[in-house]
C-alpha cells in the first residue's frame, strides 16, 4: 500500500492511501494529537463520504484493535549532522510488560544503546525521566538512536 503524506497548514499531517479494493482514505493527525479518519467516495477521490474524529488515546485503541500494537513517529532533524542517529515517538502498547515498572528496571540503554530522553503521558512531557520513573500504559517515549536500538527498543516495550 503506498502511502501519502501531505503537511495541512495550521492542521496537521494527512496520511492518505489506497486500499486493495480501491477505496481511498486518509488519517489525518491534528496538531493537538487528535486524529481524523477520512473515507472518500469511490467515484471522486476529493469528496468525502464520512469522517470520524478521534482523540488520541482513542486513535490509539483503534490502531491495536486493527493489529497495529506499535506505531513509531518520527522526530525529523533533532540535531543536524548525527548520520545515523534518529528520534522516535513510540507509544506503549497495550500489555507491555514495561508498564509499572521503572525505567531504569528495563535496562532499555544498556540493552539496546538507544536512550529513552522523554515520556509523553497525558499531553505533558516529562523531559530525561529519571531511572526510577515508572512507565504507564497511555505513555509514548521519545527514543534517540540508531535504527537496530530503536528497533531494540520497540521489542522491549513488546516482549519485556
Amino acid at each position: 500500500m503506498n502511502l501519502e503524506r501531505t503537511v495541512l497548514l495550521s492542521i496537521g499531517v494527512s496520511y492518505s492511501f489506497v486500499t486493495a479494493s480501491g477505496q481511498r482514505a486518509a488519517v489525518i493527525v491534528h496538531g493537538s494529537g487528535d486524529r481524523s479518519l477520512v473515507v472518500y467516495e469511490s467515484d471522486d477521490s476529493e469528496q468525502v463520504l464520512h469522517a470520524l474524529d478521534l482523540e488520541e488515546a482513542e486513535a490509539r485503541t483503534v490502531a491495536e484493535l486493527l493489529g497495529l500494537p506499535l506505531v513509531a513517529d518520527r522526530v525529523a532533524n533533532v540535531v543536524p549532522g548525527m548520520d545515523g542517529m534518529n528520534a522516535v515517538r513510540i507509544p506503549l502498547p497495550v500489555g507491555s510488560p514495561c508498564a509499572g515498572r521503572a525505567l531504569g528496571e528495563t535496562r532499555a540503554r544498556t540493552r539496546t544503546g538507544a536512550s529513552i530522553v522523554a515520556v509523553l503521558r497525558d499531553g505533558q512531557t516529562v523531559m530525561g525521566p529519571a531511572p526510577d520513573f515508572v512507565l504507564q500504559h497511555g505513555d509514548s517515549v521519545v527514543v534517540v538512536g540508531d535504527d537496530p536500538g530503536i528497533a531494540g527498543i520497540r521489542e522491549l516495550l513488546i516482549t519485556g
